[in-house]
């Protein structure tokens, strides 16, 4: 065999190897219980607050301004509560701050801790409904992805916060992922189970009057907890059109395309609920390292990465002289809405860091772009370029000769 030909060999089947060690290990390598009884993490009474009291360790909302609810199993046998990467007894509520520096007895700075307490939660319901009204009804909720801890998906919250200048309160969906890069099919396994929690959160979230605007995020494998549990909020609300969960973003979706535009698309983005102004905005990229590896993980292409699957059609774009990119299709409609309800931006050429999987909170001109989504714009966003596809447009680097400061752009926590 040449060394040519050896080459060419080798890069057909490197996705294949980069993947088999994810595959292996995560397949063989259990979650371990831990030599802690998990009833023991919980037997404290901070876990489980009275009503009476609010929430522990006092209800400084300066110091915690966001919400979060979480199925992780907290650790309150000290006074910092921590949130682990194992399944919780119940779904609990709290509030939480960006992260802060820890210091050392001698003052200097030792880490950084995460200012956290569980709430009881009907004082939880009670102070989300006041902070709401105080915002005319309007919520951000985020539901995070694949190898995220609870540091690392509060800085994210966060810097989403930051980013947006959201006027409502934030709230943060914490699942028990492993925060791991090897544990994927813990993290997928842990996500479906999951999925009853998430539903019944956001049904409850849906059905409160005070609630008028809900802007739904999520990241990566966090859009599978996400669009089932619309679909469930769609079919069961009082509310026949669930209008108020009216602007859902996907940020490199971990989701089988064809899946969503035979079943998801179809049934969330129906008709009447784009005309009552229900859209999705899905930001994708070609250079997302993390959803080639799951399409090659499932088989088949990702929703967050346009690689098309069908080379014929692949050859077609090319002789075309298109970009050889694929996306999902919008729905088919007997009687189409007024509206358009889908909206993909591909991020490609402005994708930032060295997987490209978080372009949303890393690259300038996307971050301003999902700035704007999140505020309420469409369609035509400043940066945005037309494709040959109505519905798709891609982000264009800057034209001036500087490179964008994206952290300063993206407010990203520079520790």
């Amino acid at each position: 065999m040449t060394g040519g030909a050896f080459k060419a060999l080798a890069d057909r089947f490197k996705p294949l190897l980069l993947g088999l060690p994810l595959l292996v290990t995560a397949c063989i390598s259990p979650v371990d219980y831990g030599a802690i009884r998990h009833a023991d993490y919980v037997a404290n009474g901070r876990c489980d607050p009275a009503a009476d009291k609010g929430m522990d360790n006092g209800s400084d909302t300066a110091e915690k301004p966001f919400f979060v609810v979480t199925s992780r199993l907290p650790d309150c046998r000290a006074n910092d509560i921590k949130l682990l990467h194992h399944r919780g007894d119940k779904v609990r509520f709290g509030r939480f701050g960006a992260p802060q520096d820890k210091l050392n007895e001698k003052g200097k700075v030792d880490g950084q801790r995460i200012p956290f307490a569980i709430s009881n939660e009907t004082q939880w319901w009670a102070d989300l409904s006041k902070t709401m009204g105080n915002r005319e009804g309007r919520v951000l909720l985020y539901v995070h992805g694949y190898r995220e801890t609870f540091f690392s998906s509060s800085r994210d919250t966060a810097q989403i916060a930051r980013l947006t200048n959201f006027s409502g309160p934030v709230i943060q969906y914490s699942w028990p992922s492993q925060g791991q890069l090897l544990k994927y099919a813990v993290d997928e396994t842990n996500m479906y189970w999951d999925e009853r929690n998430f539903r019944k959160f956001l049904t409850k979230l849906a059905q409160q009057s005070w609630t008028k605007e809900i802007v739904l995020v999520s990241h990566s494998l966090g859009a599978r907890l996400v669009l089932p549990a619309v679909e469930f909020v769609d079919r069961n609300s009082s509310n026949a059109d669930s209008s108020n969960i009216s602007n859902i973003i996907m940020a490199s979706p971990d989701v089988d395309r064809q899946d969503f535009e035979r079943d998801i698309a179809e049934e969330i983005l129906s008709a009447r609920r784009v005309n009552n102004d229900r859209r999705i905005t899905v930001y994708a990229s070609a250079k997302d390292r993390a959803l080639s590896l799951s399409d090659d993980v499932h088989g088949y292409p990702r929703l967050g990465n346009p690689r098309c699957f069908d080379p014929f059609k692949a050859d077609e774009l090319k002789a075309k002289g298109l970009p050889e990119r694929c996306y999902a299709a919008k729905s088919r409609y007997d009687v189409p809405p007024e509206k358009s309800g889908l909206t993909i931006v591909d991020t490609t050429a402005v994708s930032q860091g060295r997987v490209g999987h978080s372009d949303y909170l890393r690259s300038a001109a996307a971050c301003t772009d999902f700035a704007a989504v999140v505020n309420g714009e469409r369609g035509a966003v400043k940066g945005r370029e037309a494709t040959h596809l109505s519905y798709v447009f891609a982000l264009i680097p800057s034209v001036d000769d500087e490179e964008p400061d994206h952290m300063t752009i993206c407010n990203r926590d520079r520790k």
